[in-house]
C-alpha cells in the first residue's frame, strides 16, 4: 500500500514542541544585545541604580573604555551573550526605572512621598501604614519617624526625612529580579 502524500499519524509524530527557532534565538539575541547597548549608554548615576550581575557590570564599563570600533563591536557582542540569562522585560523596566521612565517608579514615588507626609504629620498614619505593610521594620520606621519630626521641629535639613522617604520608597517599589534562572553555561555555544 503507497503512503498518501499527506499522512496525519506522519505528521503528529514530527509535531512535537521543538522550543524556539533558530530564527527567534537570533531575534532575542539580538534584543538583549540592544538592551546591553541602552545600558552602555545610561549617564553614570543611572547607571548604578540598576542591579546588573557583576560580569555584565564588568563587560559594560569596558565597553565604555574602549574606542575601537572592531573591539567595541565585538564587546558588546559578549555584552548580548552574558545579558541571554537575563529576563528580558526585567531589564527593561530597570532602565525605564533608572532613567524615570517606568509609570511604576513614578507612582511608587507619589505613594512613598505621600506616606511620609502624612506619617509625620500623625502618629495615625504611621499605625495605618504598619497595618498595610506587615512587613515593614517597625522599629527602624518608627526611629525615621521621630528623627525626621526632630528635625523639622529645629528647622535643621531633613537628612532623616530623606532617609524615612527611601525607607519607604523601597518598601512600594521592590527590587527587580533581573536574572531568569537560566545559567549561561547551560546555553549552547552559539553566536
Amino acid at each position: 500500500m503507497k503512503r498518501a502524500f499527506y499522512d496525519t499519524r506522519a505528521v503528529d509524530e514530527q509535531d512535537e514542541d521543538l522550543g524556539p527557532s533558530k530564527s527567534q534565538k537570533k531575534r532575542d539575541s539580538e534584543a538583549m544585545q540592544k538592551l546591553g547597548q541602552e545600558l552602555a549608554r545610561l549617564p553614570a548615576d543611572q547607571f548604578e541604580r540598576i542591579d546588573l550581575p557583576e560580569d555584565i557590570r564588568e563587560a559594560i564599563v569596558e565597553y565604555q573604555r574602549m574606542k575601537s570600533f572592531g573591539a567595541m563591536r565585538r564587546q558588546m557582542q559578549l555584552i548580548g551573550k552574558l545579558m541571554r540569562r537575563l529576563e528580558a522585560n526585567a531589564v527593561r523596566e530597570a532602565i525605564d526605572r533608572a532613567t524615570g521612565e517606568s509609570r511604576a517608579a513614578v507612582a511608587a514615588h507619589h505613594r512613598a512621598e505621600r506616606a511620609r507626609e502624612a506619617m509625620l504629620a500623625s502618629d495615625e498614619a504611621l499605625t495605618a501604614y504598619v497595618e498595610q505593610h506587615p512587613e515593614v521594620d517597625v522599629q527602624r520606621l518608627r526611629q525615621l519617624v521621630r528623627a525626621a519630626r526632630k528635625e523639622k521641629e529645629a528647622a535643621k535639613p531633613p537628612k532623616s526625612a530623606r532617609e524615612l522617604y527611601r525607607f519607604i520608597h523601597a518598601l512600594e517599589l521592590p527590587p527587580i529580579v533581573l536574572e531568569d534562572g537560566i545559567n549561561a553555561e547551560d546555553e549552547p555555544e552559539h553566536t
